[in-house]
């Protein structure tokens, strides 16, 4: 049984050390084509935390009886079960949404996220530990979304989530609702990552090593 500490460890690990998106570099797709939009991001992210946790518990809860050299086969078909859920759903409560994240729902499938959350994961760990590592995972792709979505949306239509926040007097930046401006978004968040996780691991090594030289004098 695992400690909370250990629980606040795994949603750490997927939501800042290693993030999907800007640790990783997985998900692309989706980070690209849904953030013109932050409500379209956040129903996109939601549909993701929901398929990765509970396939990885899906799939923990049955590794001990799945064949090794068809598991991926059974993996896939768990995530599209789930992925058939969440399309169901938004179809039939919110068919705007639907509409407008089109053919990126189905294509959940084939994210890399939940196949490499199920196969690096949850094929080795308990049911609980493996759908925590899923939520935390979800959560640090849909933090990415949201965060590429909010630059997106205000500068590209002056809203977000829809409603108009820099008035008729903000020139709309089309650039930034294009694909283009989501490349170049994106690169931005993973400089900026990237560039501060780094420098948090070299203050991590200056403080043993100051820590040693005190010691000695």
């Amino acid at each position: 049984m695992l400690k909370l500490k250990e629980y606040k460890n795994i949603f750490s690990m997927g939501v800042f050390k290693d993030n999907p998106i800007f640790r990783q570099i997985l998900g692309i797709c989706s980070a690209l084509a849904v953030t013109n939009l932050m409500l379209n991001s956040f129903v996109m992210g939601l549909g993701l935390i929901f398929v990765t946790s509970f396939s990885s518990l899906t799939v923990s809860i049955i590794r001990q009886y799945t064949p090794r050299h068809i598991r991926m086969m059974v993996q896939t078909l768990i995530i599209s079960a789930y992925v058939i859920i969440v399309d169901i759903v938004l179809k039939a409560y919110y068919p705007t949404i639907s509409e407008a994240l089109g053919p990126y729902v189905g294509l959940i499938i084939t994210n890399c996220i939940i196949m490499g959350r199920c196969e690096s994961y949850a094929q080795n760990n308990p049911p609980l530990p493996a759908f925590m590592d899923g939520v935390a995972s979800g959560v640090g792709y849909t933090m990415i979304l949201l965060i590429i979505a909010f630059f997106r949306e205000l500068l590209g239509f002056g809203s977000l989530f829809g409603y108009q926040v820099l008035g008729g007097w903000w020139p709309r930046w089309i650039f930034m609702i294009m694909p283009p401006g989501a490349f170049f978004m994106l690169a931005i968040v993973i400089w900026v990552a990237n560039t501060l996780s780094a420098k948090s691991e070299e203050d991590q090594l200056q403080v043993p090593a100051t820590a040693k030289a005190g010691g000695v004098e």
